[in-house]
């Protein structure tokens, strides 16, 4: 059994102030298990021993010492591997950075060990984040720990996984058009999606910078409410980093939501899996009788939502993506003879298939004649849809919805057929190009004993009620 099995980030913490062990002792058994299990989900790129053990002997001063040892004192975690983190290799799944060693720490990265918490590797997960399998990786896929043959979700699968696995307390992964939900519902735990500047994006390798986010996984709302506290904030390094004061998440988790208005978006129930909207009805019902007013909303946008975000999303990763070239960070094609070949067989032979596809879609949607054709138009459709949502929360607290149309699909089912994997994001796409706060927490599983994930969104910095809502359900149906 995993030592870290039941643990969460407050027991961790009154377990090392009581003495009951020690933070270095934990971080040693839980690299050691780790290696252990990886080679049944490849959810782990790489192992940072050295790190964690060097972090968790700093936990152990701080308490010898009577010294405060941070909010995630000696809590093993898990960075996904487009989040950089400094002498440690940072490879974003892709071939092009193998080798990279960053020179330097994320901001995320740098609040999460300072209040403590133990990295214990960098997780798994899709090429440069897109990706709905995690299947995209060119280190191999990684496997669901619910069901070996099922794909975790995508594009931080690993960073689920590990969690799911019980190789990781916590972890951090990132979301662009729901590379957060989707896995944390197929994997059954919770994962946030926070609002758009809440928490900086200095030091996460940039796929649609527009979109991209950097949010937590867990076990519980709590353990999520306490990690999002740690790396939330302003960040004179992120222009795109909100100043808006950051609450005390936690203190929001009363159990509470009598009163409270829940939307029901219509929209988000078409096309729905009988056994997930079963299971997501239920969760419904079960906040009803908290006390919950539900509503029956409509966000009328959603069916454009789609098409404008894989416009708006491979229009910013054809111009991120355009310094992976072989001049500077990347591997380099040893044929090359000129630098027109350096460029085009180092891109040739590094980037995988999905990145290629989206690298080529965007160079489309933003060549002469198509720009306005196109991108601006998918801009104008993005408005719209954050009408909707603005709207919609001038009658609500709070939208509840399915995470995805279905639960974790078999290994290879949807990777020959691009269109139905991109359809996968129809449910969480929408919140994404709103920048509004959203997260799944596990409500249930279905027949085949896999888990679904419940949606919830709310108004833009209002994730104390999105917690409030979350933590509820939870206490209600566990």
């Amino acid at each position: 059994m995993s030592p870290l099995h039941g643990l969460t980030i407050d027991s961790i913490r009154s377990g090392l102030l009581e003495k009951k062990f020690s933070a270095e002792e934990l971080a040693k058994q839980t690299l050691a298990y780790a290696e252990a299990e990886n080679p049944k989900t490849n959810a782990y790129l790489t192992l940072s021993s050295e790190r964690a053990l060097k972090t968790a002997r700093e936990v152990d001063a701080k308490i010898a010492k009577g010294e405060d040892p941070g909010a995630l004192a000696g809590v093993p975690l898990a960075v996904k591997d487009v989040i950089l983190t400094r002498g440690l290799r940072t490879t974003c799944a892709s071939k092009l950075l193998a080798n990279y060693i960053p020179p330097y720490d994320a901001t995320a990265v740098i609040r999460l060990e300072q209040a403590g918490g133990v990295i214990v590797g960098k997780t798994n997960c899709d090429e440069f984040a897109m990706g709905s399998s995690n299947e995209n990786s060119a280190f191999g896929p990684v496997r669901n720990p619910v069901a070996l043959d099922r794909v975790p979700g995508g594009s931080s699968g690993g960073s689920a996984a590990v969690v799911a696995q019980d190789t990781a307390v916590v972890s951090l992964g990132s979301d662009t058009g729901g590379s957060i939900r989707q896995p944390a519902s197929f994997c059954g735990i919770t994962g946030v999606t926070p609002t758009y500047g809440r928490v900086s994006r200095y030091g996460l390798t940039a796929f649609a910078s527009s979109l991209d986010h950097i949010g937590p996984f867990g076990k519980t709302t709590r353990d999520a409410a306490t990690l999002l506290q740690v790396i939330a904030g302003r960040d004179e390094m992120d222009a795109t980093s909100a100043a808006a004061p950051v609450p005390d998440y936690t203190a929001a988790l009363d159990g509470n939501v009598k009163g409270v208005k829940i939307g029901l978006p219509s929209e988000y129930f078409d096309g729905l899996a009988s056994d997930t909207g079963d299971r997501v009805m239920a969760a419904v019902e079960v906040l009803r009788k908290l006390g919950a007013e539900i509503v029956d909303i409509h966000l009328p946008h959603t069916a454009y939502a789609i098409a404008a975000y894989y416009i708006v999303c491979t229009a910013e990763a054809s111009a991120n993506l355009a310094r992976y070239d072989g001049v500077r960070y990347t591997t380099r094609s040893a044929e090359a003879h000129t630098l027109a070949e350096m460029y085009r067989m180092t891109r040739d032979e590094g980037f995988g298939d999905e990145c290629k596809r989206r690298i080529m879609l965007g160079a489309y949607v933003l060549s002469t004649g198509y720009y306005d054709a196109y991108y601006l138009k998918a801009q104008r459709v993005r408005n719209l849809i954050t009408r909707d949502f603005t709207q919609a929360f001038e009658q609500v607290n709070a939208i509840v919805a399915p995470v995805s149309p279905f639960p974790a699909f078999k290994i290879g089912e949807k990777v020959n057929d691009p269109v139905a994997m991109y359809l996968s994001d129809i449910y969480t796409i929408t919140g994404s190009l709103a920048g509004i706060p959203c997260m799944s927490v596990p409500c249930g599983r279905t027949r085949e004993n896999l888990p679904v994930g419940l949606q919830i969104l709310t108004r833009h910095f209002d994730e104390t009620t999105m917690f409030r809502v979350a933590h509820a359900y939870e206490m209600a149906a566990n």
